[in-house]
C-alpha cells in the first residue's frame, strides 16, 4: 500500500487562507482593533502611510469567523485550479488588483464604510474561473452565466437591500475578474 503525502500544492492561495486566518486569530485577541488598524480600509488622512498599507492588507481581515469561512471556502475551491492554470504570479497580480482597486474605491467614494475581507477576489475568482476553457473569438456560455447570476445578484442586493454587505466590491472583483480572464486567455491563443 502506498503511503499519502499531504501537499502544500498551492502556495499563493493556502499562503493567504493562512495569513488571514492568523489575522483573525490577532483580530479576535485584541478585539478587533488590529483588523480595524492593519485589515480595514476607510477614508483616512493621506499623510498616514497605514492609508496606503490598508490598501493592499484590507482583504486580509474579516469581520467574523462567518465572513472568514465563507471567503476562504470559494478562494480554497477556486484558488489551486487558478493558480495551475496561471501560475502564482499571475494569481498575485489578480488579488493585488483586486485589492487596490476595491480599496481605492471605497476611499474615493464612501467616506464614512470600513471596507474589509476577500469578497472582491472571491468574486474575481469565480469570474476568471469562467475562462479557463477559453477559445479566442467565443464567449463561454459558461461565462455568461456566471456573470449573470453572480453580478445581477450582487446589482440586486446593492439596489433593493442594506444588508452592510459591500456589493460595489463584489461587482469590482468580478469585473477585475473578467477582465483579466479575458486578457490572460487572449495572450495565451496567440
Amino acid at each position: 500500500m502506498k503511503k499519502i503525502r499531504i501537499t502544500f500544492n498551492s502556495p499563493v492561495t493556502l499562503g493567504f487562507v493562512f495569513i488571514s486566518f492568523a489575522v483573525m486569530v490577532l483580530g479576535f485577541i485584541t478585539r478587533g482593533a488590529s483588523t480595524s488598524l492593519l485589515f480595514m480600509t476607510w477614508h483616512s488622512s493621506l499623510i498616514s502611510p497605514l492609508t496606503y498599507l490598508r490598501l493592499f492588507t484590507h482583504v486580509l481581515g474579516h469581520s467574523g469567523w462567518d465572513h472568514y469561512i465563507g471567503n476562504m471556502a470559494y478562494i480554497l475551491l477556486l484558488g489551486p485550479m487558478l493558480e495551475e492554470k496561471y501560475g502564482s504570479k499571475k494569481l498575485i497580480s489578480v488579488m493585488l488588483i483586486t485589492a487596490v482597486v476595491t480599496g481605492l474605491v471605497n476611499y474615493i467614494f464612501f467616506w464614512h464604510v470600513g471596507l474589509c475581507g476577500a469578497s472582491g477576489i472571491v468574486f474575481a475568482f469565480i469570474l476568471l474561473t469562467s475562462f479557463t476553457n477559453f477559445k479566442e473569438g467565443e464567449l463561454p456560455l459558461t461565462f455568461i452565466l456566471v456573470f449573470v447570476i453572480y453580478i445581477g445578484q450582487q446589482v440586486f442586493e446593492g439596489v433593493f437591500l442594506n444588508d452592510n454587505v459591500s456589493n460595489l466590491s463584489h461587482i469590482i472583483g468580478g469585473l477585475i475578474g473578467a477582465v483579466v480572464g479575458y486578457q490572460f486567455n487572449r495572450k495565451s491563443q496567440t
